[in-house]
């Protein structure tokens, strides 16, 4: 696999295509709400509410955030949330529900339990939950107590996400993120304790200081909380994007062929403890959702990573949130205070995005089915896109070139086996057909 490139190049995660370097200013507000008034009434929709703020700011995280120290930033802000949501129920469709509701960050459990159930008021106000729909929050082991809980299980949320990364006490000092396992141990059991049982973790490989043996001592200790769904992220090292990224030394970084090494101890440790492999970097028990959705070839893959979820709208709201539509994608604007001031004269702040156009839908099934699936069946794409037999099966014998030995075409298929599987993402670039060599991409493991 080194010859092929797997420990040098940087490709996408392929959260979305085109992925978000290829977004441009030709998405509007105008566009954005046109959009919207096409949902399709009655159905359900998919809505993510990003809250920007962390009382500290862990030097790893790539992801928009500011730091405060009070509330009173988080109050404008959620003022701003609350009219961002009046606006999107002034033109949602008729009988438009929430198959999915989940709030991001950032530290959304930083908000206060009165804006807390305010947030979610103001939610229900304009779309209710459809039967069976999953509200899901970040939680933050370090911001969180019962009385935010209390809150958070009145509002609904029957599904919790909680942040590991890694339970090393060195680790965890080098990355700028303090969080024992005590106290992530005693957030999950007060979660659980409201009758929240669905739990999601992320934990990340390829941290300064890394080693397999902290590698397995970290995956024990996670594993011992009994969490339904975890997400094994590889730490994307991109300090000339994400400035605190500076503050971590690069020479205490891993190597690409130590990062493998530290996926597959952690890999092997879930698949011993009866996780389901799902895709390139989840692992879920048997009884959930993502488990089922692979058996049934429903899984999907979106901004969060992998999903369960059917709908075809996705609806961001909140500084430099993301929603995607049968359309295209928006983005806002990433600054609050261009946002802030965006919202408050009545306007949203759609700033960029990406509108479908060409292959684009047919490479974005492509791409999603290898991501998820590891495959491509032909029936499925000949009957859904205008392609022949003859240019799709050009299509895979294209990728088997760059790649040989490391896939199977089959009469009615392209299929990556096991063994080559950490090539994944590098195989669905080849059905990439922009150009990405100034995206800053990170490794490729």
């Amino acid at each position: 696999m080194a010859k092929l490139g797997l420990f040098d190049a940087k490709v996408p995660r392929y959260t979305s295509y085109p992925t978000a370097p290829q977004f441009h200013n030709d998405v509007d507000p105008a566009r954005f709400s046109d959009w919207i008034s096409k949902i399709k009434p009655h159905s359900s929709i998919s809505l993510y509410i990003h809250v920007p703020f962390c009382r500290r700011l862990c030097w790893f995280c790539a992801c928009r955030t500011q730091g405060t120290q009070s509330d009173s930033p988080v109050r404008a802000y959620l003022k701003v949330l609350k009219t961002e949501i009046e606006m999107l129920g002034r033109i949602l469709p008729e009988g438009v529900t929430l198959s999915r509701l989940h709030w991001g960050g950032g530290t959304p459990t930083l908000l206060a339990p009165d804006m807390m159930a305010e947030l979610a008021a103001a939610v229900a106000d304009i779309a209710p939950f459809s039967p069976g729909a999953e509200f899901s929050v970040e939680i933050d082991p370090n911001e969180i107590d019962e009385p935010r809980l209390d809150a958070l299980a009145a509002a609904g949320m029957n599904r919790a996400s909680v942040g590991v990364q890694d339970f090393d006490a060195e680790i965890q000092k080098t990355i700028g993120r303090i969080q024992s396992y005590e106290i992530t141990r005693d957030a999950i059991e007060m979660i659980r304790a409201r009758g929240i049982h669905s739990l999601n973790a992320d934990i990340l490989y390829g941290l300064p200081h890394q080693t397999q043996e902290r590698m397995t001592q970290s995956v024990q200790k996670l594993l011992s909380l009994n969490p339904d769904r975890v997400a094994l992220y590889g730490y994307a090292h991109v300090p000339w994007m994400a400035k605190r990224q500076q503050l971590i030394p690069s020479e205490a970084l891993p190597t690409p062929q130590e990062r493998l090494a530290l996926y597959e101890t952690a890999r092997k440790l879930f698949l011993w403890d009866q996780y389901n492999e799902i895709g390139i970097d989840h692992f879920a028990t048997p009884s959930d959702g993502l488990t089922t959705a692979q058996k049934l070839g429903q899984l999907k893959r979106n901004f969060q990573g992998y999903t369960d979820d059917q709908s075809e709208v996705l609806i961001g709201l909140g500084a430099s949130s993301i929603s995607r539509f049968p359309q295209g994608y928006a983005q806002n604007a990433g600054a609050t205070s261009v946002h802030t001031k965006a919202i408050r004269a009545g306007v949203y702040s759609t700033a960029r995005g990406h509108v479908f156009q060409g292959e684009d839908k047919l490479r974005a099934r492509l791409i999603e089915a290898l991501m998820c699936d590891f495959r491509i069946e032909s029936a499925e794409i000949l009957a859904e896109f205008d392609i022949s037999a003859a240019d799709l099966h050009a299509m895979f014998q294209t990728a088997a070139t760059q790649f040989p030995d490391m896939l199977q075409i089959l009469p009615d298929r392209l299929y990556i086996p096991e063994h080559a599987r950490p090539l994944t993402r590098m195989i669905a670039r080849c059905f990439d057909a922009y150009d990405l060599s100034k995206a800053g991409h990170s490794s490729a493991i």
